[in-house]
């Protein structure tokens, strides 16, 4: 679901956190996804830490494409526990000393060479300062609530248009009940009328029971009154998973997926015009449902 989320330390008023060293500011974004799919853009100074923060992440979600920004500031440089791998650097200027000795040549060394060489800089690996730690995990969890407080927003905005288009399934689902039930006595009327005028054509003798056997087949074929039970099912569980609430938009896509299933045999078997009709405009208040469905968890 689409959300955003946002916290930071000066607008916690943390004043603690600033004096210790660091700022920084969480920001989430999410769009829609059937899986949940996290991407972080954080400093490579707590990179370390990246799995502790998606473990907290799923806590909070379940679906979705989620990026999440750090702008972290320190303020005290052995925080940022960065070192000079002093034996490297000792041993390349007794090496190049050495030389210039040999060469008979004065050496001074240019200190300032050593910042180039991103070989020589090590990240201390003891890991992250345990209050800095401690108070981004804080800071990722207020944001994570921003977030969720934003797409519950979104997620009653959604539940109030599908319970409309609920409605107008349902008022189209009568609809259709009520044209099959129109449907049936017309159906074998007319088959009984192509069958009778089919025997006369070739001078035939009707067979009352092979006639009414014959009725009865083609007319069962013709019935979707099944299809219209199964997809009156189908309707009330999406009601009740609305009702619900929770995590229900996976069931919910595939109970629509159901009743696709069960228009389009409607559609396919009653071969009319009216039902067709119907059945059009159903599909494309289902097409409408599953599109607001893949919003929600």
């Amino acid at each position: 679901m689409t959300g955003y989320g946002r916290s930071s330390t000066q607008a916690c008023g943390d004043v603690a956190d600033t004096a210790r060293g660091w700022a920084y500011t969480w920001e989430i974004k999410s769009v829609n996804g059937r899986h949940l799919d996290t991407k972080w853009r954080m400093p490579s100074s707590v990179r370390c830490m990246e799995q502790e923060f998606e473990n907290l992440v799923r806590t909070k979600a379940s679906r979705g494409r989620v990026e999440i920004n750090l702008h972290l500031s320190i303020f005290k440089p052995e925080l940022l526990g960065i070192r000079l791998n002093r034996p490297m650097v000792r041993a390349m200027i007794d090496e190049v000393r050495a030389l210039a000795e040999h060469d008979g040549l004065d050496f001074l060394p240019d200190y300032n060479r050593f910042f180039t060489i991103s070989s020589l800089w090590e990240e201390d690996s003891s890991g992250v300062d345990a209050s800095l730690a401690k108070s981004l995990s804080r800071g990722l969890a207020d944001a994570l609530d921003d977030w969720n407080t934003a797409r519950e927003k979104e997620g009653h905005s959604l539940y109030n248009d599908l319970r409309s288009r609920l409605n107008t399934l349902l008022t189209l689902h009568a609809q259709l009940a009520k044209r099959v039930a129109e449907l049936g006595p017309e159906k074998a009327k007319a088959i009984e009328d192509r069958l009778a005028a089919f025997l006369a054509k070739h001078d035939l003798q009707p067979d009352e029971n092979m006639l009414l056997q014959e009725v009865a087949i083609l007319s069962d074929k013709l019935d979707v009154s099944e299809e219209l039970t199964r997809l009156q099912a189908h309707l009330e569980l999406v009601r009740e998973l609305l009702e619900a609430g929770g995590e229900c938009g996976k069931k919910l896509d595939f109970t629509l997926q159901e009743c696709f299933r069960e228009i389009n045999t409607c559609g396919n078997k009653a071969q009319d015009p009216h039902v067709s009709r119907l059945a059009v405009d159903f599909k494309a208040e289902l097409e409408k449902c599953r599109e607001q469905v893949q919003n929600l968890e």
